[in-house]
C-alpha cells in the first residue's frame, strides 16, 4: 500500500462520521460479500492490537464467518493493561484481567460462544519494539492460504502500525493473504485528502440487524468507554470515535501481490 505522506495525530474529536458517509469517494467503493474476502475452504486470521480491535475493524465480518461455519481465530497482540495510565480505578492489573473477558462477552454478542483466542501478551505500548518477534510469532500460526485481517500499518496509533507491519511480514513468510482496515485512520484523515486507499478497498455492507449487533459487542467493553472516575479522563473510545466505526459497512485494504493489479480484489 502507498506510503502515507502525512501527519497521523490522533488528537481532538477528529473527523465527523457524517463527513465520511458524505464522501463521494467512499461511495464509490465497490461492495463485496464474504466470498471475496475470505474464500470458502480458507481461514481468517484476525490479529488484534488491543482488545476491542478485533469488533472495531471486523466485527461484522466475524459474525458473518460464525454465521457461515468458515474457520477463524482471533489472535491478541496485547490485553490492552496500558489502557488508562495512573488511573486508580484500571489499574493495569485489573485491565490485564478484564479486557481479555471483555473481548469474549464482545463475541458472545456477535453469536460466537467458543471462539478461538489465542493471546500473545506483547506489552501494550511495546509492539514496535516486539515487532520483529511478533511476525515470527504469527508467522508459526498461519498455512498457506490463511487470510491475515488486522488494523492499517498508517492508522495512527504506534501499536496498530507496528502490528500491521508484523502481520504483513507473517503473511509474506506463511503464504498467506492481508486485509487491513483502518480504525484510527478515519479519525486524523478526511474525504478528499487521498490518504486511504480507496483504489484498493472494498466495503463489506452491514445490514442494519449486524450493525446492532456490532454496536451491543462494543458495549461490552466498559472499560473503554465510561469516564475515569479516578483521573476525570474522559473514555478511550469516545462517543464520536464510536459512531465513526458502526457505519453501514466495513473498509477492507488488500495488498496487491506483485503480479496483481493494485486494484485487484
Amino acid at each position: 500500500m502507498d506510503a502515507v505522506d502525512r501527519s497521523r495525530h490522533i488528537a481532538g474529536l477528529g473527523t465527523p462520521a457524517q463527513a465520511w458517509l458524505d464522501d463521494p469517494a467512499l461511495a464509490q467503493v465497490p461492495a463485496v460479500g464474504l466470498d471475496a474476502l475470505v474464500p470458502e475452504g480458507r481461514r481468517a486470521v484476525v490479529v488484534a492490537p488491543h482488545p476491542d480491535d478485533e469488533i472495531l475493524s471486523c466485527g461484522g465480518l466475524l459474525h458473518l464467518l460464525e454465521l457461515h461455519r468458515r474457520p477463524f481465530v482471533v489472535a491478541a497482540v496485547t490485553d490492552g493493561e496500558g489502557s488508562h495510565a495512573g488511573s486508580a480505578e484500571w489499574p493495569v492489573e485489573r485491565l490485564r484481567a478484564t479486557r481479555p473477558q471483555e473481548t469474549l462477552g464482545a463475541l458472545d454478542s456477535l453469536g460466537i460462544a467458543a471462539p478461538q483466542v489465542v493471546r500473545l501478551r506483547v506489552p501494550d505500548g511495546g509492539v514496535t519494539a516486539a515487532e520483529e518477534a511478533l511476525a515470527r510469532r504469527l508467522a508459526g500460526l498461519l498455512a498457506p492460504g490463511d487470510v491475515v485481517v488486522t488494523t492499517w500499518r498508517y492508522d495512527g496509533h504506534p501499536d496498530h502500525e507496528a502490528t500491521a507491519r508484523a502481520c504483513a511480514a507473517a503473511a509474506r513468510a506463511a503464504g498467506a493473504a492481508l486485509l487491513e482496515v483502518p480504525v484510527w485512520g478515519w479519525h486524523w484523515s478526511a474525504p478528499g485528502d487521498g490518504a486511504i486507499p480507496f483504489a484498493q478497498a472494498r466495503k463489506l455492507p452491514l445490514p442494519p440487524a449486524l450493525v446492532a449487533r456490532k454496536r451491543a459487542a462494543m458495549a461490552c467493553f466498559r472499560s473503554q468507554l465510561t469516564e475515569d472516575a479516578s483521573t476525570g479522563a474522559l473514555p478511550i473510545v469516545f462517543p464520536q470515535a464510536l459512531e465513526r466505526l458502526l457505519n453501514p459497512y466495513e473498509l477492507y485494504l488488500h495488498e496487491p501481490r506483485p503480479t496483481e493489479p493494485a486494484t485487484a480484489f
